[in-house]
């Protein structure tokens, strides 16, 4: 049995859309604790969360699902959680306030304030997209893939990026990582800021031809591996019920 029912999908889809425009929180938000650095990107009605060290920009945890902004509250649906997999598939409501680049958010007895990275622009790939094919060499046909419980996620706002495997039956959260990205004369390219599989990573960038068919992203390189991938990314919102 899925973790995400169609039926609380629908309801959490059909909720109603009170949000102003001018208190929009879409984009990229970060915050700091003693120890860590934890950065929040909101986009198109998802949201990821991770959390690394300030100090060496180790993972900590990640975190993600759906997100309902409303007038002065926000529901989320946790599809994984690294930390908790006992949190997937609940629902949390915050209250917020914001001011300027400022977002107070308050669940229960804790206060959480954030600093706005950026409001989803220049933002080309703005949105959440999930994996949906790949091929091996240039001349074949793309292998599509569904995704269903299994899923693989990337969320862009503006300037940052966030990527996520998961799989919402069993909780299993399978990777993240994070950093800034950008696009620029047909070329996609991503600094990688945090990666839970492997830190010696953390500092490269890895540049993509890309293009952009909607609801389809294309994109061909090479992997942080060194290995040629060839792979597209489709809008989530083009999937019904995803």
């Amino acid at each position: 049995m899925k973790t995400l029912s169609s039926l609380s999908f629908l309801i959490f889809c059909t909720l109603p859309v009170l949000a102003q425009t001018n208190i929009s929180i879409d984009g990229a938000w970060q915050r700091q604790t003693d120890s860590a650095t934890i950065s929040w990107i909101i986009s198109d009605g998802y949201f990821m969360k991770v959390s690394y060290t300030t100090d060496g920009n180790r993972f900590i945890n990640a975190s993600g699902g759906m997100l309902k902004q409303l007038t002065s509250s926000i529901e989320t649906e946790v599809e994984f959680n690294s930390a908790n997999k006992d949190d997937v598939g609940s629902f949390h409501l915050y209250d917020f306030t914001r001011t300027g680049n400022q977002l107070i958010l308050k669940h229960h007895d804790d206060v959480q304030k954030w600093s706005r990275i950026d409001d989803g622009k220049p933002g080309q790939l703005f949105g959440a997209w999930l994996f949906s094919g790949r091929k091996t060499k240039p001349e074949d046909e793309i292998a599509p893939y569904t995704p269903g419980v299994r899923k693989t996620m990337k969320i862009m706002s503006g300037t940052r990026f966030q990527w996520a495997a998961y799989n919402t039956e069993t909780k299993e959260f399978l990777g993240t990582g994070a950093g800034t990205y950008t696009t620029a004369n047909g070329k996609y390219t991503e600094n990688i800021g945090v990666f839970s599989r492997d830190n010696n990573r953390v500092g490269a960038s890895l540049s993509f031809d890309m293009e952009v068919k909607d609801p389809h992203w294309f994109h061909s390189g090479k992997s942080s591996k060194g290995d040629p991938i060839y792979e597209r990314w489709s809008k989530r919102r083009s999937f019904s019920g995803q």
